[in-house]
């Protein structure tokens, strides 16, 4: 018998006795689950819309579910009753990260808020991000500078609307995010909305959150790691490093400038003071990755989120007018621009969020969750290592729990008092838990002053004069869930 002949019997030998030896071993404690395949488990269920796909699969084996994708095993939550299993009750257990093969870009797993597990070092770095970016005092002290933030996206609205040209709302947006970040933490611009420079910033975010969204071997198959067999790691170092590169050009170009006492009074004057006085406990790779995963992770989200509402407010006309008309009511006797202050007077646009949100949630399936150890949950067996994905999109339209979920209806909210601030398990787009996203108050407050303030000053129409009706309202799968044609609509002066 020649070398292939044998080397293909003995493939298929292996196979069978794979085949014959775990028939019946699946452990009758784990949740149901379609039966994995040898080598692979269930990976070709996925598809290329896992979050689909996984939702298709749980109406047929429930709600809490479990698979083999390659070698991991993987829960997979998809009601509201079990995230509160799983984010509330034992919220402790299930606290740790599995953390995927491109987290290691540029050892960003190492110091990374998002990634570290749940110890004292994670802790205090969510209390210092907490402190020093995220805390009420300092959100309203950077309110004004978001408001001139917000000006300059009208004013390259206002730009496009004179020359008759569309706007891509998605990129205009997402510019508008990542200044507001910048000049938050370094007083400064990353991008500019009609030139292509000051882009390297930018392109380097859009580039790593594309990297991040792609399947990887070697998530699947943990032994291929030290081989990279897709090139990713490859690729998304040379995004990090660049990444990285522009964070400590402005860092040292600041420590030169406090030498001759000049400070900015922002959060990166804040952090080198804490560098500074403690670098053990803070340190300055701590700081410089804390910057990373938030203009990576703080960027795409309130963007995408932006995005889908004004598509489905163009989409919907009559909705559209009833948040313009809500704004118009309110603003008669008040500042020509919105401001932050007037958020909660605006309930119908607090509910086109929250519409949005369930519909398009930012992260289909949030940031994966990993056991701490073997955890029994309503009687099923969650075992040690195990990868829990929450399937938040499944949830945002299961019929047991919203009426006509497949139909944008903000009004369900006007008569509920569901949010998203991780008490509601209904919609849970930003987590739940002591893992819930530490940057969900700014996100709150971009979202809807950038939105309020697109609707109020301008109507908008397609490009192309295509029909609402003919829009394309398709999704593109990855770590968060962007349309997957942009939408460009045209503004018209109100």
């Amino acid at each position: 018998m020649d070398y292939p002949t044998f080397f293909l019997f003995l493939c298929a030998l292996l196979t069978f006795i794979y085949a014959v030896t775990t028939t019946g071993r699946r452990s009758s404690r784990l949740p149901p689950g379609p039966y994995p395949l040898p080598i692979i488990g269930n990976l070709l269920k996925l598809g290329d819309k896992p979050h689909r796909s996984l939702a298709t699969l749980s109406k047929q084996y429930g709600p809490l579910m479990s698979l083999k994708l390659g070698s991991r095993t993987t829960v997979v939550v998809s009601s509201p009753e079990f995230a509160k299993e799983f984010f509330h009750t034992h919220d402790v257990a299930f606290s740790s990260r599995t953390v995927p093969y491109t987290a290691r870009i540029v050892e960003h797993e190492k110091y990374s808020i998002a990634w570290l597990p749940t110890g004292d070092r994670w802790r205090r770095l969510r209390r210092i991000t907490r402190e020093f970016l995220f805390s009420v005092q300092c959100l309203d002290g950077s309110e004004l500078q978001r408001g001139q933030t917000v000006q300059e996206l009208l004013d390259h609205v206002n730009t496009c609307c004179t020359n008759g040209k569309a706007v891509n709302i998605g990129a205009a947006v997402f510019t508008t995010t990542l200044n507001i970040l910048s000049n938050s933490i370094f007083s400064m611009d990353f991008a500019q909305y009609d030139t292509v420079s000051s882009q390297e910033f930018k392109e380097a975010v859009m580039a790593l959150l594309e990297l991040v969204g792609k399947p990887n071997l070697a998530d699947f198959f943990p032994i291929l790691k030290p081989f990279d067999p897709q090139g990713f790691l490859q690729q998304g170092n040379v995004y990090g490093h660049k990444l990285l590169a522009i964070i400590d050009k402005i860092i040292n170009k600041r420590l030169e400038s406090r030498l001759s006492s000049s400070t900015n009074n922002d959060v990166l004057d804040s952090l080198l003071n804490l560098v500074q006085k403690d670098e053990s406990s803070f340190s300055c790779d701590d700081m410089r990755h804390l910057f990373f995963a938030l203009f990576v992770a703080g960027t795409d989200t309130a963007t995408g989120t932006i995005e889908w509402a004004m598509a489905e407010l163009i989409r919907n006309p009559v909705k559209m007018e009833i948040v313009r008309s809500e704004i118009f009511k309110d603003m008669q006797n008040n500042t020509e621009h919105i401001e932050e202050k007037h958020i909660p007077q605006f309930p119908y646009l607090q509910a086109v969020i929250k519409e949005t949100l369930r519909l398009h949630p930012p992260a289909p399936f949030l940031v994966p969750h990993q056991a701490i150890d073997n955890v029994e949950v309503k009687g099923f067996m969650v075992p040690k290592n195990a990868q829990i994905i929450c399937n938040v999109w499944a949830m945002g339209r299961d019929p047991s729990v919203w009426s006509n979920p497949e139909m944008f209806m903000p009004e369900r909210f006007l008569e509920s008092n569901i949010d998203y601030k991780g008490q509601d398990y209904e919609l849970i787009p930003f987590g739940a838990g002591r893992r819930i996203c530490p940057g969900l108050s700014i996100a709150h407050r971009m979202m809807h002053i950038v939105l309020g303030s697109l609707i109020y000053k301008f109507d908008w129409k397609l490009e192309g004069n295509i029909r609402v009706e003919d829009m394309d309202m398709e999704e593109k799968f990855g770590l968060t869930l962007p349309r997957k044609v942009p939408l460009m609509a045209i503004p018209i002066k109100l």
